[in-house]
């Protein structure tokens, strides 16, 4: 069904791959993030969180105009309804160690969680090596984070098999960055999918695959890095 030029499915393969493999995640756990020590401590974390998430919300005009460009192959991206801010958002980086969508500061995110035995995460897998080898830059990067249970070695066999050479490897073998999303509203399964600015403000998202290589998506990244 189509509305001019906005469609509201995404390729036909991506559609039976998530059918197929039945993409609700089972892990129910909340993910509590503590900083500091005592009420005062706990005060001013809320407090700071407080602040970027009011300037993220005013923001909600920019994640509608951006979201709008959000046709065709990826017409399943809705705008952030407020646009909330995600620094906070934990997982490893390439180098092993921890780290925060605050450790991307000044550059857009598109930030997506996946796993081994979500078949529509692995169909989706090459289109977004090839927009990050298309339009990664010090502006833009897609992060995807795998979140398989126990070590490195089977996501990265998979990512080998497949031919993955530009996305770097980031990881959350706890599923806590999952249920973050979940616990925010923004996560139903897997693929989870979330346009970051370089502020960390959410300014977009979606549930399920997408063809990331699509010239639409790489419109959608292009209308992200406009000023």
């Amino acid at each position: 069904m189509a509305d001019g030029n906005r469609f509201f499915f995404p390729a036909t393969r991506l559609i039976l791959a998530a059918l197929a493999a039945g993409v609700l995640a089972g892990a129910v756990a909340v993910y509590v993030s503590e900083s500091g020590s005592g009420n005062n401590a706990s005060e001013k974390v809320a407090a700071a969180a407080g602040k970027d998430d009011a300037i993220c919300a005013a923001k909600a005009a920019r994640a509608k105009q951006v979201a709008a460009k959000a046709v065709g192959q990826i017409a399943a991206l809705q705008p952030a309804d407020p646009p909330q801010s995600l620094k906070a958002l934990a997982f490893n980086g390439p180098d092993g160690k921890p780290m925060t969508i605050a450790d991307h500061a000044g550059k857009t995110v598109l930030l997506n969680l996946w796993a081994t035995w979500c078949a529509p995460c692995r169909a989706e897998m090459p289109s977004l090596d090839a927009l990050q080898k298309e339009k990664g830059s010090d502006a833009f990067e897609v992060v995807a984070v795998n979140v398989d249970a126990g070590d490195d070695a089977k996501p990265k066999k998979f990512l080998n098999e497949i031919g993955v050479q530009t996305l770097a490897f980031y990881r959350d073998p706890t599923i806590a960055l999952f249920n973050e999303a979940k616990t925010r509203g923004l996560a139903l399964g897997l693929p989870v999918t979330m346009l970051i600015d370089g502020e960390g403000c959410l300014i977009a998202h979606m549930n399920g695959p997408a063809e990331w290589s699509s010239p639409d998506a790489k419109r959608l990244v292009e209308a992200a890095l406009e000023p």
